[in-house]
């Protein structure tokens, strides 16, 4: 199956140019949990950037709820995992806007992870409630789930390994020194990092 039939089902990838590779995103609007954070003041997500800028383009929301719709496709997984091993990078972040829809949804992002072994995946979710209905064991070893904060300066959750916190001050992140870019930097693809503390902006 060549690129173009590949997006016809997936509704392609997107390539933000702060990461090393590739990313896929959905409508921030129909995050589960974030749809509700936007409207209060001093949650991670009020002023939610994907609901800014490019984001508000007629073709690039047509482009995120096609990407929303195609998750029912069948063939979805074994083409999303065939379009990410098709690219040179060995990194790939899942919605670098919206989020985890359901159980259904998640389990069927491991079976992608599992097709692409050679590639490191990272999850960033406020969907606390999906993650709670796993075993921490049925993760794939090349996935990173990193269960966000919903209070910027707030504590990291404690219901999952693995975390990311919003903070005014002792930020851990460093893209915002070297151009708003990961350059060199992994940490967010690192399960030895407990946690990742990004910058409020």
């Amino acid at each position: 199956m060549n690129a173009s039939n590949r997006k016809v089902i997936t509704g392609g990838l997107s390539k933000p140019s702060k990461m090393p590779g590739y990313a896929y995103n959905l409508p921030a609007t129909e995050c589960k949990i974030g749809s509700k954070l936007v409207k209060v003041p001093g949650s991670v997500c009020h002023g939610c950037y994907a609901l800014k800028g490019r984001y508000r383009f007629p073709n690039v929301k047509e482009a995120m709820h096609r990407r929303l719709a195609s998750i029912q496709d069948p063939r979805w997984v074994e083409t999303m995992a065939a379009d990410i091993n098709a690219r040179k990078s060995k990194y790939f972040r899942w919605h670098d806007s919206g989020d985890i829809q359901t159980i259904e949804h998640l389990r069927k992002i491991f079976d992608v992870c599992r097709l692409t072994p050679d590639i490191a995946h990272w999850i960033p979710t406020r969907e606390s409630g999906i993650l709670s209905k796993i075993d921490p064991v049925e993760v794939p070893g090349n996935l990173t789930i990193r269960l966000s904060a919903t209070m910027v300066d707030g504590n990291a959750p404690k219901s999952w390994a693995l975390t990311s916190t919003v903070v005014s001050s002792g930020r851990t992140c460093p893209a915002p020194d070297q151009g708003n870019e990961c350059k060199t930097c992994r940490a967010c693809w690192d399960q030895s990092i407990p946690n990742i503390a990004y910058g409020k902006h």
